[in-house]
């Protein structure tokens, strides 16, 4: 057979995600704060968009592509399912007490004795406003008097800079002798110095450093607490009796200097710049029905409300000529009816799952965390008849606040544990409090092993390997049996 070139002409079908369906998919996934950036991002970049304030003057785009903007919807725990949505694809004061003085003189042979008569509206009040110092100018009011040369006053706030969010020292002294052209001994001077501000314990390098600093301030730094902080390991672990041996104390002694060291703060800049943190704002709402059940809404303060504003783009593509101006002009348009749809779109689907994760996991909300079912993303998937990837996106930073808290809607989403003798599962958010539960209410002589709660555990229908009860206690942060029973006994 000779081969020779030639033109074929072919049909196939592909699956192409173009830039609409990726912003889409993007827009699923956002978090309300990243979606709340990223509509202030469009609003300035599109002029045909607008914000939804309840005027008359934007109306949503009568093209089929345009929903209208995004809502609150509520429905119940137990909807139908509708159909698959596009979305779902595998990719100082002063003030007077009136005219007249405590004297009885009137106003004006007050001012003829030499007071204020023009009341001039001089006084600063922000100046009486009470606000937190921050630890840096904390520093700098002592670096003011304690420290005088200049030299050693450009390596103090050399030093300041190198302090962590807790009050360490970070960094590398030689580095900055070289950096600054001066001896490491002047820096290491200048940084004793700096140890005794306040608060005792800032400029440390290690944690054995700050508590010593402290204890140096309350002059309680012997010898043997000194050792003690040397080995703050043998500590961790508990191991009293090299502790003993190493302190050359009694246990009397060494529970009086464990109970001093106990008291000191391991992170003393933490009282200064103090932030909380910011609540978080669910997205989903959830209430009981006053006829049972329960009733699921989006939050509308976390919905971005944004209209097309379909009168300014008639009057402006009417006056357009030039085609690289109604190219543009479509381009937004286009673009601006794809926002409102994808927002809208987002709030269903968001809707949609939330509902179906309430409906399934109700004898949580009615009972309690050890009645919590195991639930994976294929679960939901099938009931709403949606992709497994679709579910994911939609339970990414999301949050749904309900009578028992806010939760986090991938919380709903844990392992299975087998029930003994065929019974039914169990969720491994459920196993991890029961095993919390039997400890915290163990007897100080009768201290849970991992073995033994693996046995409790199967009594209850829980089929749980050793190891399980172990990874879950660490994951808890509860020690060992081991350790359990030594703090019980140092406690009694």
């Amino acid at each position: 057979m000779a081969l020779t070139p030639r033109l074929d002409l072919r049909q196939s079908q592909s699956l192409v995600m173009t830039p609409q369906l990726q912003q889409a998919i993007k827009l699923l996934q956002l978090s309300n704060m990243e979606l709340s950036v990223f509509v202030e991002q469009e609003l300035e970049q599109n002029p045909l968009l607008e914000r939804d304030e309840g005027s008359d003057a934007a109306e949503p785009a009568p093209t089929p592509d345009a929903s209208p903007p995004a809502e609150a919807p509520m429905v119940d725990a137990m909807p139908g399912q509708s159909e698959e949505t596009p979305l779902d694809l595998d990719y100082e004061n002063t003030f007077t007490n009136g005219g007249v003085d405590e004297s009885g003189d009137g106003l004006a042979d007050w001012g003829n004795r030499g007071g204020r008569t023009d009341f001039a509206d001089d006084t600063d009040f922000e100046q009486n406003f009470s606000r937190e110092i921050s630890l840096r100018d904390h520093l700098q009011s002592q670096l003011n008097l304690d420290i005088t040369d200049p030299g050693d006053r450009l390596i103090a706030l050399h030093l300041m800079e190198m302090l962590d969010e807790a009050g360490y020292l970070v960094g590398d002294l030689a580095q900055l002798a070289d950096v600054l052209a001066c001896p490491l001994a002047r820096i290491e001077a200048v940084l004793d110095r700096l140890q005794r501000f306040d608060p005792p314990g800032l400029f440390a390098r290690s944690l054995a450093e700050c508590l010593a600093l402290q204890l140096r301030d309350k002059n309680r730094l012997d010898p043997a607490i000194q050792t003690l902080l040397d080995n703050l390991e043998l500590l961790a672990r508990r191991d009293m009796a090299q502790l003993l041996r190493l302190c050359g104390v009694d246990a009397e002694d060494l529970a009086q200097m464990i109970a001093e060291i106990r008291a000191l703060n391991p992170k003393p800049a933490m009282a200064f710049d103090s932030q909380s943190a910011p609540p978080i704002t669910p997205d989903v709402l959830m209430r009981s029905a006053p006829g049972g059940g329960w009733l699921v809404e989006l939050n509308s303060d976390t919905l971005p409300r944004v209209l097309v504003n379909t009168r300014y783009y008639a009057k402006v593509a009417s006056a357009t000529r030039n085609k690289d101006d109604k190219s543009y002009l479509t381009e937004r348009f286009q673009s601006a009816n794809w926002l409102v749809k994808s927002l809208h779109q987002r709030a269903t689907t968001i809707l949609k799952v939330a509902s179906e994760i309430v409906r399934q996991q109700d004898q949580f909300f009615l009972k309690g965390v050890q009645f919590l079912k195991p639930l994976v993303l294929k679960d939901i998937a099938l009931e709403i008849t949606m992709h497994e990837s679709t579910v994911s996106r939609v339970t990414a930073n999301k949050f749904i606040a309900t009578p028992r808290g806010i939760f986090e809607l991938k919380y709903f989403f844990t392992q299975a544990i087998a029930g003994s003798d065929g019974g039914e599962s169990h969720s491994a958010e459920s196993v991890r409090h029961r095993i919390k539960a039997m400890i915290d209410q163990e007897a100080p002589a009768e201290v849970l092993s991992d073995d033994k709660i693996v046995d409790m555990l199967k009594t209850e229908g829980v089929d749980i390997a050793r190891r399980t009860v172990a990874k879950y206690r660490e994951a808890l942060h509860i020690p060992s049996s081991v350790q359990r029973r030594r703090d019980k006994m140092m406690a009694m």
